[in-house]
């Protein structure tokens, strides 16, 4: 099958390249880029490891190819300012900046944590939040 080829901005900086159909965007972040933050977990959409923002929406990048992202603004884990926050996350609170512990739970529900009960996600979150309104009220 035939290249494509392909032009997205990652992380603000334009990038062009001819890509095979069948390539993920993750593995187009992780090799052609080499944006390595985005990880490759289960590969079937449900760890959330691999997640992005394209054009403005958390997106499993192992579920995207690379061709659909075509003309598309995608922001990595890299692109994001603070090192304390991951992607899921910042589109979440970028819609919603004061949740409740509910609507964190619901909007991590894609992600999976083997190891903390999500107790400690939770409180990074609502960190994260808190820390944002107060930056917003100074």
């Amino acid at each position: 099958m035939a290249d494509v080829s392909i032009e997205v901005t990652v992380n603000g900086q334009p990038r062009r390249a001819a890509v095979e159909p069948r390539l993920t965007l993750a593995d187009f972040l992780r090799e052609r880029c080499q944006l390595t933050g985005t990880h490759l977990g289960c590969e079937h959409g449900v760890c959330g490891a691999c997640t992005v923002i394209l054009d403005g929406q958390a997106v499993r990048s192992c579920l995207v190819f690379a061709v659909q992202a075509d003309g598309g603004e995608i922001t990595t884990v890299e692109g994001i300012a603070g090192p304390d926050f991951v992607t899921s996350v910042t589109a979440f609170l970028r819609d919603n900046p004061s949740p409740t512990d509910e609507e964190i739970r619901a909007a991590l529900s894609g992600n999976l944590c083997r190891c903390t009960g999500y107790q400690g996600i939770l409180a990074a979150v609502r960190a994260a939040a808190d820390t944002t309104i107060n930056q917003e009220a100074r």
